[in-house]
């Protein structure tokens, strides 16, 4: 009798972890995450960054794409190519709503600083090394605005994209 009641206890153990598992795996599916590269260094004329590392002129201040969708839980991978400061507003918010007159002074430029809706503001740019990656997960549904907050690049350049987080039961 007493392996008959182990052998119920492990086989019940043993339901109760298979159904755990397909939660835990469930953030591995489809659009748990994205990729955005945050500005891009140009190849045309030949660019040699060994021998100039980070000039900033060869960089094009885009996001790539300018849209992702991802589900409520998941992740952006924000690659960043140069001198670029990720910055994510609530859901909502678009460009306009940003006070770029809000900074914090240069040098080399000033970088925007409008805390009304931020929910993230990355790693300032000035004193690290340039090229990095920046992972963010947004647990709620929404579209978030996703701006550069180096001044120029957000004000001239237009360097903005957006983060469409669905719910777990919504589809493309």
């Amino acid at each position: 009798m007493p392996s008959r009641r182990s052998s119920v206890v492990g086989f019940v153990a043993l339901m109760l972890v298979a159904l755990v598992v397909p939660s835990a795996v469930a953030t591995d599916g489809p659009r748990v995450r994205a990729t955005v590269s945050f500005g891009q260094w140009q190849t045309d004329p030949p660019f040699d960054r060994f021998t100039v590392p980070n000039d900033r002129t060869r960089n094009n201040h885009q996001l790539l794409p300018q849209e992702v969708k991802i589900k409520a839980g998941g992740a952006v991978n924000f690659i960043i190519s140069g001198f670029h400061e990720p910055t994510i507003y609530d859901a909502g918010t678009q460009p306009g709503d940003i006070n770029a007159n809000l900074v914090v002074p240069g040098p080399p430029v000033a970088l925007i600083n409008d805390p009304h809706n931020r929910i993230f503001r990355g790693a300032d740019p000035r004193p690290l090394s340039q090229d990095r990656v920046e992972s963010v997960t947004f647990p709620k549904p929404g579209t978030y605005l996703v701006i550069c907050a180096v001044h120029p690049h957000f004000v001239i350049d237009g360097m903005f994209g957006f983060v469409k987080v669905q719910g777990a039961d919504e589809n493309d």
